[in-house]
């Protein structure tokens, strides 16, 4: 494991000079808004083409230093950064995420390496393995569960090669396992929806979970976040049942025809993905409801789903952004000119009602 001595590796002996790179050529408004939890956010950030990229909250907490992890500084324009997907890109969240992986890189002028795990961990630990051996001297990783990671921490250790990653964490140490995760506060995600269902249904009724694939800690967080929620402000609201859709469009329209059959007065459907949700209003709609029969909320941001929103299938969807891109790359530079950067670095995710999907549709993904 890597310990606090300063490390000197081959690939990171030059050190920056005068000119420094450059942040971010980041749009920021300057204009204050305010979430649904209340909670007041600025500074919306936006790519070359106008897509809210992510964002990180101005909330403070440990930060990580080259010197403690254990490494020398690097010019990150002249290294080579692996990437490893997860899972399959028919997912829009999946797509959306590795072209901004590869948009930034491409805009920076950085080598990359990419491997897609196509839902299959084993592949992605080897995947990750790979990318180390072709030289990647820093890797970014959206891992597919938490757990299990040991292999690769051991092999990027050997090495002092920095881990960043993003959307879902790893069950390690931060600042020295890894140096950073990038990502949603997923309880709060959680927290969010079910007050959006609380709204559809004015708090009273029987509702459905379908919950994400097992093993990440984004299913556990937004579920305790919902279920915490719906226990405090609702207790009319009763969880009659849950069981995984394992994040995919034909698992969540499975279990909901299921759910269909075994629960024909359910008042709503927390839906853990867009496209479980989506899943569910195939199943509805091929069970002869009508829209706005069953109340549906989901989380991600998808162009599909806040459509459904417009078209009276789902009521509300939480934001989750996957446009990690130039947030990643920027916490990499820092990272390794000796910055301090944040372990744990929360983003701003916003949220589509009926009120605003029609006007933000071209804000999804």
């Amino acid at each position: 494991m890597k310990t606090n001595a300063v490390a000197r590796p081959a690939f990171a002996r030059h050190l920056l000079t005068a000119g420094l790179v450059t942040s971010l050529a980041l749009v920021t408004a300057c204009t204050k808004s305010e979430d649904d939890s209340g909670k007041n956010t600025s500074g919306a950030t936006q790519d070359d083409a106008g897509q809210q990229v992510a964002s990180p909250s101005t909330d403070s907490g440990p930060t990580c230093t080259v010197d403690a992890y254990g490494g020398g500084k690097l010019d990150l324009k002249g290294a080579t950064v692996g990437f490893s997907q997860s899972e399959k890109e028919a997912n829009p969240f999946r797509i959306a995420e590795t072209a901004s992986i590869k948009a930034e890189a491409q805009k920076r002028g950085i080598k990359l390496l990419t491997a897609n795990a196509q839902s299959q961990f084993s592949k992605q630990i080897s995947d990750v393995q790979d990318l180390i051996a072709k030289g990647a001297n820093l890797l970014v990783i959206a891992p597919l569960n938490s757990d299990g990671w040991e292999p690769v921490l051991r092999a990027a250790s050997a090495k002092h090669i920095p881990i960043v990653t993003i959307d879902r964490k790893i069950n390690a140490t931060a600042c020295k396992d890894y140096v950073s995760f990038i990502g949603s506060d997923f309880v709060q995600q959680g927290q969010r929806a079910a007050d959006q269902m609380i709204e559809a249904t004015g708090g009273k009724g029987e509702i459905a979970i379908l919950l994400g694939a097992a093993g990440n800690n984004v299913t556990t967080e937004r579920t305790k976040g919902f279920e915490d929620r719906i226990k405090e402000k609702a207790p009319g609201l009763k969880i009659v049942f849950r069981q995984t859709g394992e994040f995919a469009r034909e698992k969540g329209q499975s279990v909901t025809e299921n759910l269909i059959q075994s629960k024909p007065g359910i008042t709503g459907i927390y839906a853990e993905n867009d496209e479980m949700g989506l899943g569910a209003v195939n199943a509805l709609k091929g069970a002869g409801k009508k829209p706005g029969d069953v109340k549906i909320v989901t989380i991600d941001g998808t162009r599909n789903a806040v459509q459904a929103i417009v078209d009276g299938w789902i009521y509300g969807v939480i934001e989750s952004n996957p446009r990690f891109g130039p947030l990643a790359f920027q916490t990499l530079d820092t990272f390794t000119q000796g910055g301090k950067v944040g372990q744990d670095i929360v983003i701003q995710d916003s949220s589509y009602a009926k009120g605003n999907a029609q006007t933000d549709l071209g804000k999804a993904y």
